[in-house]
């Protein structure tokens, strides 16, 4: 579980987030939506470490995440994995290479084990003998695919995702949305995912945040996301249909 207690930022005086308190679940798909500009990604970025906030706490299953403790930060970062909105992925590098990288930075494992365990995770994404492609040689889907391989390779807590269905087609993306969903289950994890599209949120959201001009302006599940009282998130909503 990740909980965040009255987290503000600003930025040269422009207040981005305003006394946010959120609890993301263990074992969901918690979502934060939002149109562009209103600080969702400042918002993923700070629970994230990158980003460190003017005021209030973020909390990792009640660790507090410190940015003057470095081996406090170290252990909570090593928990998290990262799936980024362009996979982010090294072109030098082959699938294998890629999704070994963190092993290598952060664990101490033999070269046997950890092509084991690079060959578990590119089985948990259905990438099984994908091992010596290079990124040029896969499609949209495959990349993202590889980039959650590597975002769980160490066995991670949690898993946050940035615009995961970014540039994909629509079927390609409910492939990666029931691919998040059975990691989610299977490997009992907290999940965040920032998001625009609200067939994810319909699909496979758990807990939902909407977050406006800085402040969480509603929260919810997707029962109560369908008809919500709330003319912000109602405009957000049917303007992403109409999109």
């Amino acid at each position: 579980m990740i909980e965040l207690k009255n987290i503000s930022k600003s930025f040269q005086g422009k207040e981005v987030l305003k006394n946010i308190s959120a609890v993301f679940e263990q074992g969901k798909i918690n979502l934060v939506i939002g149109a562009s500009g209103h600080g969702k990604s400042v918002l993923m970025r700070s629970m994230v470490g990158l980003i460190k906030v003017d005021n209030g706490d973020i909390l990792y299953d009640n660790r507090v995440l410190d940015f003057e403790n470095y081996d406090e930060l170290k252990e909570i970062r090593r928990d998290i994995g990262m799936l980024f909105q362009s996979s982010a992925l090294f072109n030098s590098a082959s699938v294998e290479e890629n999704v070994e990288f963190p092993l290598k930075m952060f664990t101490k494992m033999s070269k046997e084990e950890r092509l084991d365990r690079v060959n578990f995770c590119l089985k948990s994404v259905n990438l099984e003998n994908a091992n010596k492609k290079f990124p040029a040689e896969l499609s949209g889907g495959m990349k993202k695919r590889v980039g959650i391989a590597r975002a769980i390779a160490l066995d991670i807590k949690y898993l946050f995702c940035d615009e995961p269905n970014s540039g994909l087609d629509p079927i390609t993306s409910r492939v990666i949305d029931e691919l998040i969903l059975e990691i989610t289950n299977n490997f009992k994890i907290t999940t965040i995912i920032n998001t625009h599209d609200m067939k994810t949120v319909l699909d496979i959201g758990d807990n939902i945040i909407f977050i406006y001009k800085g402040e969480k302006w509603w929260d919810g599940t997707k029962q109560q996301i369908k008809n919500p009282d709330n003319k912000e998130l109602n405009d957000f909503i049917n303007a992403s249909f109409v999109l």
